[in-house]
């Protein structure tokens, strides 16, 4: 299960998080409270708890860098160009696509990605655990704690900003 979840997972981390290192962590996080508390239970349950955890993951994870955040503009410079010395992103692309659709695809993946980080934390949950994940209502629900009524309204609003945000992008796959 956590295999399978995992790159899912990341990417839900990651645009909440905005950060490769933290959203790592959150789902570690989430992953490792999902082994340690519910190792036990059925598989068929392991998909909303481990949702559920990896939105609460999530939530901490804001409660903390609000502080965090807060104290570290004071101790250290922020330096946008992290990726720069990645050895993984210096090794050439051996697929077969070619530098337009690569670009058209990069494109549309960092508008969508743009667009979801501009939705508020509950729409951009909802809309990741709706549409990504497949979960339906009422498990997305669980997983969020919250009710079926509210998930209802976030998916709907968060389906409209998605809309408003990238309406006019074309995109080719």
């Amino acid at each position: 299960f956590l295999a399978s979840s995992e790159q899912r997972a990341y990417r839900m981390a990651f645009i909440a998080t905005g950060n490769r290192e933290d959203a790592l962590d959150v789902v570690q996080d989430a992953m490792t409270k999902l082994v340690q508390k519910y190792a036990g239970r059925g598989a068929d349950e392991w998909g909303p708890l481990f949702h559920r955890i990896l939105q609460t993951t999530i939530r901490d994870w804001y409660r903390r860098s609000k502080i965090r955040n807060g104290l570290r503009h004071l101790f250290f410079k922020q330096d946008d160009n992290d990726d720069a010395d990645d050895p993984i992103n210096n090794l050439p692309d051996t697929g077969l696509a070619t530098p337009e659709r690569i670009l058209d695809g990069r494109q549309g993946v960092e508008a969508l990605d743009r667009s979801l980080q501009q939705l508020s934390l509950r729409q951009q949950q909802v809309f990741l655990l709706r549409a990504w994940e497949g979960l339906d209502v009422r498990q997305t629900a669980a997983a969020m704690g919250c009710s079926e009524g509210s998930v209802k309204t976030h998916y709907s609003r968060a389906l409209q900003a998605l809309r408003d945000s990238l309406e006019g992008y074309e995109y080719e796959s």
